[in-house]
């Protein structure tokens, strides 16, 4: 795309100077009568407000009058604006203009009823110049890379769903393939320490997701502490983060991140990342929907995947929110220096071009006999971020003391404890994958070298030779592989055990469960070398009990908790029958959704049944509460568990079972005045009957007693009894969460 040059100067407080330049002749100047000027800003503040009406309506009059009023006000009588738009390919206008003008919606510019930034022909990109800076561009020959970091504080409303952002940046860049790396933490720090382990120009793209305000008369960007909590950032503080290491574009895709405050007196986020040091930075002038700002990124990152120039890309995105009729098309700024917004990659074909290495994780995860993937993708999955967040603290952490050599990943089934392995095998793609399904014996265990990919043949076959050596113990053998300067000392890999009850798991009288023979041969000399080594390698563990760390080990155990209302409802999003756009009746719908209880598995399970043309609606219905039963039964409760407990840990159970949210211990106790309650929560805990997760604000253990239970443990109580612990629960809540500490003192 040609490019243009527009300038504009107040010379003095009533008269402007405009001036159009290119590079193909001399500059154009005329002068302006500043009441034109403050005529204009009026009229974009009366129509282009964050309050105002027009700018939500796709199609509004007033801003179609808009657009032509600021085409007039560049084109003037002399018609500049004539030679720009012959261009076949379209033009880029650079317009670098003080305080308030840099602040007038340009993208809105309009001739003869047609918006020039979405025109059919010669579409006109309007980019607000920020310094002189001009880095020359060389595109990588490889697949497009990306650091996405979404922000969800808790507490801040609404809640974004930025899975459904990342999923259709990888779907739309399917095609060629992108290298999307993700920051989980929201954090500061997380984008520093991950900026910096990749280093300078890695990165094309940065892309936050968010939300964004103003604080102190400043733009500010809401990340996140390390406990979930929301932090204002500035411009310079994501500027110290980086470090200077400044990928070719920065998107800050937050309301209001394009927006100068007072009414252009001070300067955007985006320009202030600019003069900062990114090359190109795009923003949103206004509040922006969660849907538009989707699909804008989607369509934005399949063209620059596509090896399209970055002008171009824009256009594209743009032209493709006002072809499906979103209202804030023209909300999208662009703000850069002088360097070129050129290809960022090259185009899929191109010779000795890069590939992607690393597949999906959904794939490691395959059942043995239908070879189908038995966890939810990286476009389904949702949700768990508070835990994901402190799984990979836990993985990540560095040898020394403290670190724990596993995590296992523990709770009742359904939950999604597979999923979520999977998920953190996605967030640590400088790891590689070594995935067992059930029961593992040494022979299996052996697949090891052949999971993991060397360097070179000669490396795996030397590995494999180590592995086999039966002279030597596992422990050492491991040591051997896993040592710095071992064949396995500069491969960090992940060793995941999934579904680690099946098989892996003896069941020892009351006391809960013990690792099998095999296993307690194989698991305990991995955890060992990995101490030994201060390897950077890890191992996950999902299992649906609990069973003693080996002996001179660290293992940290998370429990999975039902789903949360807000991720709930984005899993339900993402189901074909049970979602709130489906033909499927109202009712039946909400009986399904009841009685998945926000178990993951389940849901999925009942949008399938949801569907079977062959009973009618009551008949349905009734196959839904009889088949949810029988799966919980069978899945869930396997071999009698809850029949196997004493009465008291039962009637612990339907006494918290009460309250429909996760409790501190504390209420637990108040629920459950027994001399044994702490043992009771502990086992029921080991056993998945009671699920223990951690509260992100305080993070001390709440629980949390599935509803999929009640059929089974409600009639444990009498109505006396139930309404006394629902009084005991209000009361232990009360004194916790409304009247604090000095209520208790």
């Amino acid at each position: 795309m040609n490019t243009y040059e527009l300038e504009i100067f107040e010379q003095t407080s009533s008269y402007y100077e405009l001036r159009l330049s290119s590079d193909d002749g001399p500059p154009l100047t005329r002068g302006l009568d500043g009441a034109i000027v403050d005529e204009l800003i009026a009229l974009v503040e009366r129509d282009y407000s964050q309050d105002a009406y027009a700018q939500k309506v796709f199609g509004a009059v007033r801003l179609s009058e808009l657009g032509e009023r600021l085409a007039v006000f560049l084109d003037g009588d002399e018609r500049w604006l004539a030679p720009v738009l012959l261009h076949r390919d379209g033009a880029v206008l650079r317009i670098t203009a003080a305080q308030r003008l840099r602040h007038l919606p340009w993208e809105l510019l309009a001739q003869q009823g047609s918006f020039l930034a979405v025109a059919g022909r010669a579409p006109l990109l309007p980019v607000r110049a920020v310094g002189a800076n001009a880095a020359p561009i060389t595109p990588g020959n490889r697949p497009l890379r990306v650091l996405f970091m979404a922000t969800s504080p808790e507490g801040v409303e609404p809640v974004l769903n930025y899975e459904a952002e990342e999923t259709a940046i990888l779907d739309a860049t399917s095609r060629t393939g992108t290298d999307l790396v993700v920051e989980e933490s929201g954090t500061l720090e997380g984008l520093r320490f991950l900026s910096r382990d990749y280093g300078p120009d890695h990165f094309d793209v940065l892309h936050l997701s968010g939300h964004a305000t103003t604080s102190g008369g400043q733009p500010t960007f809401v990340v996140e502490n390390e406990f979930g909590g929301s932090v204002m950032a500035t411009a310079d503080q994501i500027a110290q983060a980086l470090e200077g290491h400044w990928p070719r574009l920065v998107f800050v895709s937050g309301c209001l991140t394009g927006s100068a405050p007072g009414g252009g007196t001070l300067p955007s986020m985006s320009e202030s990342l600019v003069k900062a040091g990114a090359p190109a930075v795009l923003g949103w002038a206004l509040p922006v929907g969660d849907v538009s700002a989707t699909e804008f990124a989607a369509e934005l990152y399949r063209s620059l995947a596509d090896g399209q120039p970055l002008d171009h890309a824009v256009v594209e995105a743009r032209r493709h929110l006002y072809a499906n009729k979103r209202g804030n098309w023209h909300l999208l700024r662009v703000y850069a220096d002088r360097s070129p917004l050129a290809p960022m990659v090259t185009p899929l074909h191109t010779p000795k071009r890069a590939r992607l290495r690393v597949r999906a994780a959904d794939q490691e995860f395959l059942d043995p006999q239908t070879q189908l993937s038995r966890v939810a993708s990286r476009a389904t999955f949702v949700g768990r971020r508070r835990i994901i967040q402190r799984c990979l603290r836990t993985l990540k952490k560095p040898a020394g003391a403290g670190t724990a050599q596993a995590l296992v990943l523990q709770g009742m089934g359904g939950l999604g404890k597979s999923s979520l392995a999977s998920r953190l095998l996605e967030r640590m793609p400088t790891h590689q994958r070594v995935v067992w399904y059930g029961r593992v014996d040494l022979t299996k265990f052996r697949e090891l070298t052949n999971k993991v990919r060397f360097d070179t043949l000669e490396a795996q076959a030397e590995a494999a030779e180590v592995l086999d050596n039966d002279r030597v113990s596992l422990t050492l053998r491991l040591r051997h592989l896993l040592d710095a300067d071992g064949l396995l000392g500069q491969t960090p890999c992940l060793f995941v055990f999934d579904d680690f009850e099946d098989g892996n798991l003896d069941k020892r009288g009351a006391d809960g469960h013990v690792l099998s023979p095999d296993m307690a041969g194989i698991l305990p000399a991995l955890l060992q070398a990995i101490r030994d080594t201060g390897s950077p390698s890890r191992v996950i563990i999902t299992s649906r009990y609990r069973f003693p760390t080996p002996a001179g080990t660290t293992v940290v155990v998370e429990s999975l908790e039902t789903l949360t209302p807000v991720e709930q409802a984005k899993k339900i999003a993402n189901l074909r029958n049970l979602r709130l756009d489906s033909t499927l009746d109202p009712g039946i719908r909400d009986r399904a959704i009841d009685a998945a209880a926000g178990n993951p598995r389940l849901l999925d399970w009942l949008d399938l049944i949801v569907t079977d043309t062959a009973l009618d609606v009551d008949a349905l219905l009734t196959a839904i509460e009889n088949e949810a039963d029988r799966f919980r039964r069978e899945t869930i409760l396997a071999t009698n568990l809850l029949d196997s407990q004493p009465l008291d840990l039962r009637k612990m159970l339907a006494k918290v079972n009460v309250v429909e949210l996760p409790v501190p211990v504390e209420t637990v106790h108040a629920l459950h005045d027994h001399e044994d309650a702490a043992s009771h929560i502990e086992r029921a805990a080991q056993l998945g009957l009671i699920e223990e997760g951690t509260d992100p604000e305080t993070g001390q253990p709440r629980y949390y007693v599935s509803n999929v239970l009640r059929p089974l443990i409600r009639p444990l109580l009498t109505d006396d009894e139930y309404t006394q612990a629902c009084a005991a629960a209000a009361r232990s809540l009360y004194e916790l969460w409304i009247t604090g500490p000095e209520a208790t003192s």
